[in-house]
This record gives C-alpha cells, structure tokens and sequence, in this order.
C-alpha cells in the first residue's frame, strides 16, 4: 500500500454520488460490516468506473467522468514501450522520441505543441507533460474542458503522438541540447550513486544498462534515421492506450471523440512482440562501496529483489497489506533506534518499490555518521533477524493495523473528491501492469474484513523474505572509503552467527501515554465575532487574545488545514544569540515541541490523522498542520502542549542535532554547488551573520539552554497568534474545541514577541548598484554548470497589491521568453526558472517600499554559459525595447488563470490567500476588506495588461536598461592544472612524465570501474 505497490488500498476507485451528509458517510464507513471473503476470489480485470474498450486498429481507451477539478480533463498516452527495447547503438533512444513528441509532428512543427499548450493555460516544464521508464513512455496532458474544442484539439495531439511524431535531421538537432542538458543534470552525486545501484540490482539482465537517459555519446551523435527506426518499430496502437478523466458530461461523447481522433491511425503491418527480459535472483549476497566524494553523507541500502506480484485474487490482496503491515512496522522500530542514545544512524526507514516490469524489492536505507556504515548495517540486519526469531508484539501490529485502516477510511470518504490526474494514473497501472481497479466501496469492505483477520504471526512471517540470500544487495556509500566489502561480509556472517546460535534478545518496547493532554484546561470564551460572508470565512476573538478565523469547505470531506503566525523571529536577534536560535527549531525537534519524544508520539497518534509542526522565520513564528475533521481535538490538543510545555535541553537529543548539523556542513563542502551558492548570497546580500554559511567553529557557539528557551519563548503568548482553519468544520464542534484548546492557553503575566509588523527589525543587506559578473570554480567529479542572474525590483508603497501582482505576470512572461530563446530556438538547456523574492528576506512593513529581486536561473554546458547568459540578457532587454507578442502575453495570463481557478477549488489555496490577506500591507483590521483589496489587484492587473503596458512596467520594475545593474554568478568546473600545459614544448622529461601520468590515471579509473561492478 505504500510506494505505489497496489495493494489492496491503492486500488481506489470513485463511488457513485450520495447526498447524505459528510457525518453520515463516516458513521457508514465505520459500521461497514465484515463479509465472508474467499480469497481464491478471483478480482474483476474490467477496470471500475470507466468506458473501457478497444478500437479496431489495436488502440485501448479508458474514459471517466470526474468532476475533481472543475472543468479539468486529465489525458494520457500509455505506450508500452520502454528502454529496455533499445539496441546498444540506440541507449536513449525512447526519451529522444518522448522529447521529439512535443517538437514536432505531422500536424504540429516547431514547437506548436508547446505553444498551444500553453495558450490554453496548461504549463509545459521538466516531468510535467511525459515521462520515460525501462518498461513504458506516457504522455500526459491537464487541459481545460469548459470549451469542447480544447478537449478535441488535445485528443488530436496525443493521436499524434502515436503514429506521426517527426524525426528528421533537423528536428533532432534542435532538441539534442535539451536532451544533454537533462543528462547533465543527472551527472552528480545522487544521479551517479543511483545509476551505480541501478546497475547492482539489475546485474545480469539487459535493464541492468538500460537506464532511460542512454548514453552521452548516443545523444550526441545518434541519426534520425536510427531514432525513426526505433519509433516506426515499436511504436505500434495495440501497445498502447489513450485514458481521459475529466469533467465531462458523459463518457460517449468523450469515446466518439477519441475514435475519431485515433480511429483512422494505421501502425505498420506485423509488429514486433514485445519481448519480456527477466532479471535472475541469486542466493549469494552483492555488495558493493561506493565512494562518492560530492556526496551528501554516508548512506546504507539494503535491497531485497523479488518477482513484481501478480494481483489477481484476494489472497494476492491480502499477501500485499500484510506486507505493507510489516515494512510500516519494521520502519517504526527503526525509527525509533535513531531516537535513541548514539544512535547508528540519523534516519532509517523500510518500503518496497517497484524497479521494473517483471522486479520489485523491499528496501531498506538509511543516514548515518561518516564511518559508521558498518554499524548501520549491522543494526539493520539485526532488527529483521529480531523479527525472525521473535517476531513483532500485538501493540507493534495493532497500531500499524490502526494506521492502515485510518488510510483506507480517509480514501473512502473522499471517494467522490479524488483528483482526475490520481484516476488516470490509476488506468495508466491497469494498462502497463495489470493492477486491477475495483472502486472504493468493495475496496474499503475488503480491506476491513482482511485487516481483522490478519494476525501477529502473518506479518511477523514476512521477515523470511528479507534474509540475505533472497537476492539481497547491499551497498554503502561514502564520501572517503572506510569501510571494505570483507567488513559488510563479516557483518552478515555475524548477525547470521547470532540468528542461528538464537543470541537476538526481544525488542523492548517504550511505555506510551494514553492521553495527550493529562487535564483539560478551562475553556477560554469568544468576546469578538466578525463575520466576512465575502469570503466566507469567521473570525472569533478569544479571550486569551488570540485570533482564530475559520472558513468551513467542501473541497475534501477528511481534511482540515490550519496556520498560526506571530510576527517577530530571527531578524529580532543580535548577533551573539543568533547561533544559538537559529538551531532552536531543530534542537525542539529532536526533544519533541509537544511534551512527548518523537518515537513515543508517533505511537500515541496511531491511527489518527493529524500533523502539526512549527517553523521560526527571519519575519515570523508559525505552527501549521492538517489533520481530519474527526481528530481535530488531537491537533489542537499537540497546539496546547506547545504552547503550555517548557521544553529543556538533553544532552543526547542536542548531541544528535549538532551531530546532524556538523554531517551537513561537510556536505556543503563536498557540494561542488556550494561555493557558487554561497557567492550568489554574499554579492547580493552582503557578508551579515544571517546571510554567512554556517562554520563549525559556529556550531561551538551555540549554548542549548539559551536555544530552547528562545523557542519556549516564540509559542508562549497567545495574544499574538492569528490562527486561520481552512476545511471540512462543522462550526457546532469545532468552535468548543477552539474555546477548550486555543483559549485555553493561559495567557502569561507581561507580553512576549508583542510585535506589530512596522516594529520589525529588517536584515542588514543592498542589492548592488552596478553590475557584477563572476565566474566560480569548483571541483567537480563530472563537469555541472549552473548560471544566475539577478535584478533588484523595488515595489512602491501606493500601489503595492498591483504592483505585486504585476511582479508575478512578468516574472512568468521572462521564463516563458526565456524558454523560448534558450531551449526552443538555440535548443542549449533543458529549463530555465524565474523566481521573484519578497517574503524571506524583505521587511513586511506596512509603510515605505518593498525591496526585492528577480533572478533567472538555468544550467547548461559549461562552454556555452557566457553565451547564454548574454541571450538571456538580450531577450530581457528586447521585451524592455520592444515589449512581449500578443500570443506571449496572453499565454502567461492564461497559464495564471487556470491556476487561479484550480486553486479556487482547494482549501490549501484558501488558507495561503486569507492568511496573505492577515500579513499583507493592505490589512488595517479587516480581512475581509484586504481579500477584497488583493482580488481587486489581481483582476485590474489582469484586464489591464496589454504588451504596452507589460514593456512600461518591465522597464519600471527591472533597472531600464537592464544591463545597467545586474548580478550573474556562473558555475564552472576547475579545471586541472595540466590542461592549460603547453603541450607544444619540447622538453621530453615532461611529456614523459605526462604519459606515465596518464596511463596511471586510466589503470586506476578501470580497476574503480571494475570494483564499483564487483
């Protein structure tokens, strides 16, 4: 059920609709009755809920009516064709095809895809629209259906895409830069520890070196005659599937719609079966050390590969929740060794993924201390042996059985509010995998009865398959060798030693509390209602001074959402107390914010949905969390302990964080990105403390007891909080809740973080007055390049809501530009992304003018970076002179209005706006009237923008020109020494010497290639 392996909680399907209330719904789940189950029950393979069929030329379809979002349509082209087909000549092949889709076809040239796409208000961006994988490529399209011929001219493309993609020279040459560009940004240290691993498991089968990116030397030089091969040969209708989930009026029209779309597509005759390439298990376990020095810290992983389930019956149902029953409950214990006193590692976890078509493993992985590897592992091993010899306690499984059924009623009772883009990915599984779709009702009553009759015993048994001879792969990686093969084989042959001679001594389980809150405090009362029927929301004055708005929802029946701020944080604090609590929130943390250490809460919550969290900004102080309507009490019960606990230092928890904190800033060394970050801050915010890089010699400063008293200190004054609850609230139960638990806060004697917004203390920094370009080396394992450019913005106070607004148009209409002229006509990156900062680092004061910045942001080949970011510079400039097309414009002002009324129908879009209505300038006092304000802005900028007016405010908002102030930092591999040697001397005791150098590095590279295979 976790990680997408189809249990049977992940084959959720909608319900028909119901008009009893959401109360109602709960109570029916609740008293679901349990059903005799045969679990040689064979499940349904027609998938529930949809027009499912297939068209005379081979092509499946699967259609759904969904009303989640309005108006939306969630489209997909499944092909079954991965990879894994490529011929050694053709390794990156099937993505060349997925990217040369969206470039060009029969119908559409140029990128008109794209450009349509866009103009219809769905974003095309990196993972967005299409993805490649060993076994599969999928085409994915969210598209706007409230005008019919938008849903047909999306149908068209994807028909497209099955038969009349273009591959000519020059269509390949256009995106072959984009392509290496997404192979380069794989080239680093998380890219290159996975390809390796990659390699590991699939050792001894052709998926083994078939990674979807390919090779370099095929990017760049593969003809299109090769890729037309590739497309023609296996690009056939009957592998593959066309899936529509939207607001439609009815599937019929939808199905004629693809017929006639699709109906006349003809593949070539006698197409290739797809052949099927198994990966063979071995009993005799592989190891592997992988010294990454770019690596963000040690790491074990522990796989055990299996073949992919079959599920076809209940009992392959149930075999599934058991065991996902088993990883959740080995994950807990696990989780709670990293809480203990020196611990192995800093996290550890266990869930099973699926790797390829006919392969699935269980893996464990966890962080550890630099050196200590060897004992992670040992512990890893250890506690799956424990579980073997004396299996898991009837509280481990009861709580994770709590946990399973809490999932499975939170799907159900929002059955009828499931996203469009989750029911097709659904239908993708039915098609590419086999996964049957069976609808929620039967899914919800099965899992119900089988949760029941699942015993200690049946989750305890899955520790048989984790046993290292079950093609176990076990891998360590580190930053500087420490640990050997023979030291990972000495530990399975010792935790084996252990296991057989029974030396594994039972867990020992910690006491949990029953209660969160051991007394009730008196409920406070409400001296002050506000309503706001604008925007549908209450806001309640307690008498502890706290204020509480919330606005009831439909959106989704089991979410509540909620967030408390304060301002003044970090900004307030001198220099000698900032060390210490800038680490307050990680050293709360690890002691547990709520009264209860983590490991012991996280037993205490089993079966409840409920997450709250806390967070210390530069401008403010907030908790957040979400919970279900149902355990509401809880989470607002977790907001009184925070409030009401004064949490002390251990001196185990602080050793962890600072432990943690010191492996972080060894990584930031590694990370060749570092320095090229840490110059980018300095030039445009200056050398402050709160801007410096964290030293370890800072680390030595910091004092715990001063770090948790400032935090004690930050939830303590209820008079200061505004809190905003978004979601399903039914006001006749939430309100006493909000009396008992909110305004139950005792209020303390004299006032702490008494702040207004205008008292805030800004940062010490000025963007730069002039322009500054600078190249930062670094050294890097595989050569990265990475460019930013900045401008500062100014926002004038008088007409600050607008000008906001305005800001975030024009930072969309420069990405968009720059996508166009970078990627799509010189075809050099992959993607470009423009962000526009005010919030983090600019003082929220409700007088004067807000400071800020824009920054343009792409990677690319190094040899090409000053050029582009030249191009960069001349298309910003070109929109200052010239002003963007009419086309442009109004797709970026598309683009912002589907997003806009998506994030109308969500309650996390609610709580962001109110909550932005509470903080911005505008709020005197009613918030109603600042939503008001805001919307106002939003919809003036929008019907007043005309190229005109988009090329006045770029030269108002940017420096005019724009390369009179600017910052650009590039990224840039050092280069050795020896390159810039003159080669033409004549001094043979040099070139001697350079050749046995040379012969030396290559023996040394083969011998690291053969043993990282071994």
């Amino acid at each position: 059920m976790e990680n997408r392996n189809i249990a049977l909680v992940d084959l959720l399907g909608p319900a028909s609709s119901d008009s009893k209330s959401k109360i109602a719904k709960k109570k029916r789940f609740r008293s679901l009755k349990l059903v005799n189950v045969d679990l040689e029950q064979e499940l349904s393979q027609q998938p529930f809920g949809a027009a499912y069929g297939r068209l005379d030329n081979g092509l499946s379809y699967y259609v759904r009516c969904n009303p989640k979002p309005r108006m939306r349509a969630a489209l997909a082209l499944a092909v079954n064709v991965g990879s894994v087909l490529e011929e050694e000549c053709e390794r990156g092949v099937a993505h060349i095809v997925e990217h040369l889709a969206f470039s060009a076809t029969k119908k559409y040239t140029n990128h008109d895809i794209v450009k349509f796409l866009e103009s219809i208000g769905s974003e095309f961006g990196p993972c967005q629209n299409a993805w490649t994988s060993a076994d599969a490529t999928v085409y994915e399209l969210l598209v706007p259906v409230d005008k019919p011929e938008l849903l047909s001219e999306a149908t068209s493309v994807l028909a497209e895409f099955c038969t009349e993609i273009r591959a000519s020279k020059d269509d390949l040459e256009k995106e072959r830069g984009a392509v290496m560009e997404e192979y380069r940004g794989n080239r680093n240290a998380s890219g290159r520890t996975q390809d390796a691993y990659w390699a590991l498991l699939m050792e001894g089968s052709k998926y083994a070196d078939r990674l979807p990116i390919g090779l370099e030397k095929v990017i760049k030089t593969v003809s299109s005659e090769t890729v037309k091969q590739f497309y023609q040969k296996w690009y056939h209708l009957h592998n593959m599937a066309v899936i529509a989930v939207g607001d439609f009026s009815d599937t019929e029209t939808v199905v004629e719609l693809i017929k006639k779309h699709f109906g006349e597509k003809i593949s070539a005759p006698n197409p290739p079966i797809i052949p099927k390439f198994l990966v063979p298990p071995h009993e005799e376990p592989r190891f592997s050390c992988f010294v990454e020095s770019e690596a963000s810290g040690s790491a074990v992983m522990i796989s055990y590969k299996m073949p992919a389930p079959t599920l076809k019956t209940l009992k392959d149902g149930k075999d599934l929740i058991i065991e996902s029953m088993f990883l959740r409950a080995l994950s807990q214990r696990l989780f709670k060794i990293s809480r203990r006193k020196d611990p192995p590692y800093f996290s550890c976890s266990a869930a099973a993924e699926d790797l390829v078509s006919p392969l699935k493993a269980c893996i464990m992985s966890s962080s550890c201390k630099v050196k200590r590897t060897v004992e992670a592992l040992e512990s890893m091993l250890m506690e799956v042996a424990r579980v073997r010899i004396h299996g898991f306690s009837e509280r481990e499984i009861s709580i994770v059985r709590a946990l399973l059924m809490s999932d499975i009623e939170s799907a159900y009772l929002e059955r009828d509010q499931m996203q469009s883009t989750y029911l097709r990915d659904e239908y993708l599984q039915h098609f590419l995998n086999k996964r049957p779709v069976i609808g929620i009702e039967l899914e919800a009553q099965l899992q119900k009865t089988i949760l029941a009759q699942i015993s200690v015993l049946d989750v305890s048994k899955c520790a048989e398959r984790l046993r290292t001879s079950c093609s176990c792969v076990i891998k360590i990686i580190e930053p500087q060798a420490s640990a050997t093969i023979d030291d990972l084989k000495n530990v399975v042959s010792k935790i084996n030693t252990l296991e057989d001679q029974n030396c594994i001594s039972p867990w020992d389980d910690e006491q949990v509390p029953e209660e969160i809150v051991s007394t009730k405090p008196n409920p406070g009362n409400i001296i002050n209602k506000i309503e706001y029927s604008n925007i549908g929301a209450t806001e309640l004055t307690l008498s502890n001074g706290m204020r509480v708005c919330y606005k009831s929802t439909d959106f989704l029946d089991d979410q509540v959402i909620f967030t408390g701020f304060s301002h003044g944080g970090l900004s307030e604090l001198r220099e000698n107390e900032y060390y210490s609590c800038s680490k307050a929130s990680s050293i709360a943390a690890e002691i547990g914010v709520f009264g209860y250490k983590p490991s012991v809460l996280t037993d205490m919550l089993a079966g409840k949905r409920v997450e709250v969290d806390t967070q210390l900004d530069v401008y403010m102080r907030t908790f957040y969390g979400s919970c279900s309507p149902s355990d509401l009490e809880t989470a607002l019960q977790l907001v009184y302990q925070l409030f009401t606990i004064n949490i002390a230092p251990d001196e185990e928890d602080v050793k962890i964080v600072m432990q943690m904190a010191e492996e972080a800033i060894h990584a930031n060394e590694r990370d060749p990105y570092t320095a090229f970050s840490n110059r980018v801050t300095e030039i445009n915010y200056g050398d402050s403390y709160f801007f410096r890089p964290t030293k370890i010699s800072d680390l030595r400063k910091v004092d715990p007891l001063k770090a948790c008293d400032y935090f004690n200190s930050c939830f303590k004054d209820p008079s200061t909080f505004t809190v905003v609850i978004v979601g399903n609230i039914d006001p006749s139960n939430a309100i006493p809740l909000v009396l008992q638990y909110l305004g139950g806060i005792p209020k303390p004697p004299k006032p702490i973080f008494h702040l207004n917004r205008d008292d805030l203390k800004g940062l010490p920094f000025t963007f730069p007055t002039r322009t500054i370009r600078e190249i930062v080396c670094s050294q890097m394992v595989e050569e990265q390049c990475s460019v930013q450019l900045c401008f500062p913005v100014e926002l004038k106070n008088e007409k600050m809501a607008e000008e906001s607004h305005r800001v975030q148009f024009l930072s969309k209409l420069i990405e968009t530009n720059i996508m166009q002229v970078l990627r799509f006509k010189h075809g050099k990156i992959y993607s470009a992304d423009v962000y526009a900062f005010f919030d983090d680092h600019y003082k929220p004061a409700k007088t004067g003018c807000v400071h800020g910045d824009i920054s343009v942001n792409f990677s690319c080949d190094p040899e090409f970076s000053s050029k582009l970011l030249d191009f960069a510079l001349d298309e910003i400039s070109r929109l200052q002179i010239e002003g963007p097309s009419d086309q442009d414009l109004s797709s970026v002002l598309e683009i912002e209005q589907r997003a806009h009324e998506n994030g109308m129908q969500e309650n996390y879009y609610w709580l962001e706006m109110i909550l932005n209505s509470y903080q911005t300038k505008t709020y005197l006092g009613n918030v109603g009237t600042s939503y008001e304000i805001q919307d106002e802005a939003r919809t003036n900028v929008r019907n007043s923008l005309t190229p005109s007016d988009a090329q006045s405010y770029l030269r108002k908002i940017l420096p005019y020109p724009c390369k009179s102030q600017y910052t650009a930092v590039i990224l840039m591999p050092k280069r050795s020494r020896f390159k810039f040697l003159d080669i033409r001397s004549r001094d043979a005791k040099i070139l001697a010497g350079l050749a046995g150098f040379a012969v030396l590095a290559i023996s040394l590279w083969r011998h690291s290639r053969h043993a990282l295979k071994s």
